[in-house]
């Protein structure tokens, strides 16, 4: 089955969306878009030189938009101006992340209980937009109780792309999501929708995609796990064949990520800390035993956590097998999971 060409985005994580991993992934095929981890708004805020890096040193010349969260309407005025000085293709709002330390500020997936003060903030950012005002979002806090609420609010404001994240935000990333709300979104929205939550392969972009009538796809943690995945939608549109990546190719990519997220003046101890976190998702399709997951977690060294990569992806012959495109499953449940630790979108 061909599909025609549609977008697809790199979903916006904090503390993973920086230009280190968006060169890294670049490497392996581009998304369509980018979006930056998101902008801390209030009132003494500024736009932090890491972020702002992700637009001025956009890799591939891809599109990136600025994701903004907070709630004060002259703060979010104030930044709003500040980033539509840069490259931007947009300015995107926070509506989804779930940490409990973002949403208890009432901004992110917190500002779902509160559809009339969205609709201020979507009247301020329309008012300030230079280009292309999107929304990124959950279904609910709880529940989708507000869900339609917010969508009208969406479709009467200057909004010109939604992502719509299939969970609620105390739903976290362990429930499963809810495909016939971004259906609905996009039945009750004028402007273009991007399906995100549990895009784990190309074949699942293009068949959530069909399934519920969505203009793209957006990929977060699977893109962390399989970097190609953007590569491999893109070849599935064209009826091409789709890459398979090998256990070699995943050792160079993290090579490349080691490389790539290595920062001055931080220990050898915390950027091995650091690496885990991606590793995580990595781990989820390099062994159905977990064993790779075990011994990764408990390396302490740059050595120590190469031999455990070496031993698992290109030792014995490993090197020249298939990277299965798809988590083993169980793995992302046991004592352990994937999580990262900072608030994510």
């Amino acid at each position: 089955m061909v599909a025609g060409d549609w977008p697809t985005a790199l979903a916006p994580m904090q503390d993973v969306t920086g230009l280190p991993f968006m060169k890294v992934v670049a490497r392996r095929g581009s998304p369509d878009f980018f979006f930056t981890e998101f902008i801390r708004v209030h009132a003494h805020s500024r736009v932090d030189p890491e972020i702002l890096s992700s637009i001025t040193e956009n890799p591939g010349g891809r599109p990136v938009f600025a994701q903004l969260i907070g709630e004060n309407l002259e703060d979010l005025r104030r930044v709003a101006r500040e980033v539509n000085a840069q490259p931007i293709a947009g300015i995107d709002l926070n509506l989804g992340c779930p940490a409990p330390r973002v949403y208890r500020k009432n901004v992110g997936g917190g500002l779902l209980r509160e559809p009339d003060k969205i609709r201020r903030i979507l009247d301020v950012l329309s008012e300030e937009a230079t280009s292309l005002l999107s929304v990124k979002m959950r279904i609910g806090f709880e529940d989708d109780g507000f869900f339609g609420d917010i969508l009208e609010i969406i479709e009467e404001s200057a909004v010109g792309l939604v992502s719509v994240h299939a969970r609620t935000v105390k739903g976290g990333y362990e429930a499963a999501p809810s495909y016939p709300h971004v259906a609905r979104a996009v039945e009750n929205l004028s402007c273009p929708v991007l399906l995100n939550g549990s895009v784990d392969t190309c074949r699942d972009a293009l068949r959530l995609r069909e399934k519920t009538g969505a203009h793209g796809v957006m990929v977060g943690r699977s893109a962390i796990r399989n970097p190609w995945i953007f590569r491999q939608i893109r070849e599935m549109q064209s009826g091409s064949p789709v890459f398979r990546p090998k256990m070699g190719d995943l050792f160079r990519y993290f090579e490349d990520l080691f490389n790539a997220l290595a920062k001055p003046g931080i220990s050898e101890k915390g950027h091995v800390g650091r690496m885990k976190k991606f590793l995580n998702f990595v781990g989820l399709s390099v062994d159905a035993g977990g064993e790779f997951l075990y011994a990764m977690r408990r390396s302490r060294t740059r050595d120590e956590l190469f031999l455990v990569c070496e031993r698992f992806m290109i030792l014995e012959g490993r090197e020249q097998m298939d990277f299965p495109l798809e988590p083993f499953e169980g793995l992302a449940s046991r004592k352990g999971k994937p999580v990262l630790e900072r608030g994510r979108a």
